[in-house]
């Protein structure tokens, strides 16, 4: 395959250039490239090229909640968005606690993923002994819900956290949120109003206080064991200060996500949406929302990803203390950061650095992330000039839904190129190859 007079999005430069891709790798770049006798060309003249997205924290709910999502087609839907390789969550039924049920879950993947995939291995209050038996060079870390979200996965036994962050070698990747702390303002609320709970007040349950006591007590622990640290979907101005910059990534033992819809939405988007944004942690008030995405720009915080969590029309529909929690957004990320890009807010390389570099250097994935001879080619060609309108027609989540139906993107997704394979070219999915197990340089 190659690719043409492309504006070239990498380590943060922007450069008009060829792509010549061989046995799923990037063989050369460079210009003046056409003599090669390739059987697929790509002239992606005026058309912007960079790394594909990894998004490190989905929710494809499979195995047991496969009427809300599958691997095959929230994958689909990712690569449709520019997104080539995943990181799945255990908050599955039967829950991923055993190795056992983690090896069926990439052996699913192997089968219909069209991205490439890596699954984490989930962490309960007596499965310890599973734990420890996880493969650091094959397997993307270790997951810790320190706050109960959908799956009800919390770890509230201090002395299984002590264990596992002293323990493991691996990435601890934790939702943070002070369960007592939601509790008690859980009980208030249904004290006030019973069933009568709007949309409006999730974040007043799920506040601040609740995100910032159990981040700070996740960050000790590191701390005190010295625990490679990722701390996903950072949803308040108040934690920010637990993270630094004076470091480079590859050197932090403590790193930090923030997702697209802490980003895009804010409490006041619930009486327009609803439970279409109720999500854990919760998208709170406006103030926060400028103070992440500064976070992000500085790089305190290091990633941005989606914590992609479908649920049906029909859950969502039902009232708020019934609703789960989860929004399905993988197929829109990289079309909301061009949209700030179009609003002056992010670069073109920062978009490429925050979701495809930073998320390959802080899980330490081989030979992916950036746009460099001999890597693997996960790319995506993106036009910044042709609008994409959301439509329930062209929304391939299988919960067939989104929060941006309706809403017309400034840029367009044209190709996306999974481990050498064109997986998706102007609408059409090529689904003759799948996707890649991811390996990490551990």
């Amino acid at each position: 395959m190659l690719i043409l007079n492309a504006q070239i999005v990498n380590e943060g430069k922007i450069f008009e250039g060829d792509i010549w891709i061989q046995e799923g790798r990037i063989a050369q770049i460079g210009t003046n490239l056409s003599g090669k006798n390739d059987k697929l060309v790509i002239d992606a003249k005026g058309k912007f090229v960079m790394a594909g997205v990894i998004d490190d924290q989905v929710h494809f709910r499979e195995p047991g909640l496969t009427h809300k999502a599958q691997i095959y087609t929230e994958a689909k839907a990712a690569v449709a968005g520019g997104t080539t390789s995943f990181m799945e969550m255990p908050n599955t039924n039967p829950q991923t606690l055993t190795q056992d049920l983690l090896a069926q879950k990439y052996e699913v993947a192997r089968r219909e993923s069209l991205a490439n995939y890596s699954f984490f291995m989930g962490v309960s209050n007596n499965n310890l002994e599973e734990v420890l038996k996880t493969d650091r060079k094959s397997v993307c870390g270790l997951k810790i819900f320190m706050g109960s979200s959908t799956g009800n996965m919390l770890v509230d036994n201090r002395q299984i956290l002590e264990r596992v962050f002293a323990e493991t070698d691996l990435l601890i990747a934790t939702h943070c949120e002070d369960e007592p702390t939601v509790r008690k303002n859980l009980a208030d609320y249904q004290a006030r109003y019973g069933e009568a709970i709007l949309p409006k007040h999730h974040p007043e349950i799920r506040n601040e206080e609740a995100c910032l006591r159990s981040s700070t007590m996740a960050v000790e622990l590191a701390k005190k064991y010295n625990t490679r640290l990722h701390i996903l979907h950072i949803s308040t101005a108040d934690e920010i200060s637990l993270f630094t910059n004076e470091i480079p990534l590859a050197e932090k033992r403590i790193t930090a996500e923030a997702c697209v819809h802490h980003l895009w939405f804010d409490s006041d988007d619930y009486e327009r949406l609803g439970n279409q944004i109720k999500c854990n942690p919760a998208i709170k008030n406006p103030s926060h929302k400028p103070k992440i995405l500064e976070a992000v720009l500085s790089g305190k915080i290091d990633i941005i990803a989606t914590d992609h969590a479908p649920h049906t029309w029909q859950e969502k529909s039902q009232a708020y203390n019934q609703a789960p929690a989860g929004v399905p957004l993988v197929q829109h990320s990289l079309l909301m950061m061009l949209d700030f890009y179009h609003q002056n807010k992010i670069s073109l390389p920062q978009i490429a650095e925050k979701m495809a570099h930073n998320p390959a250097i802080c899980f330490q994935m081989k030979e992916r992330g950036f746009i460099r001879e001999g890597y693997w080619a996960d790319l995506v060609i993106f036009d910044t000039t042709a609008p994409t309108q959301v439509s329930k027609e062209n929304i391939l989540y299988k919960c067939g839904w989104s929060p941006f139906e309706g809403y017309t993107f400034g840029s367009k997704i044209t190709q996306t190129i999974v481990s050498g394979h064109l997986a998706y070219n102007e609408g059409v999915f090529d689904e003759s190859k799948k996707g890649e197990r991811l390996f990490f340089e551990r």
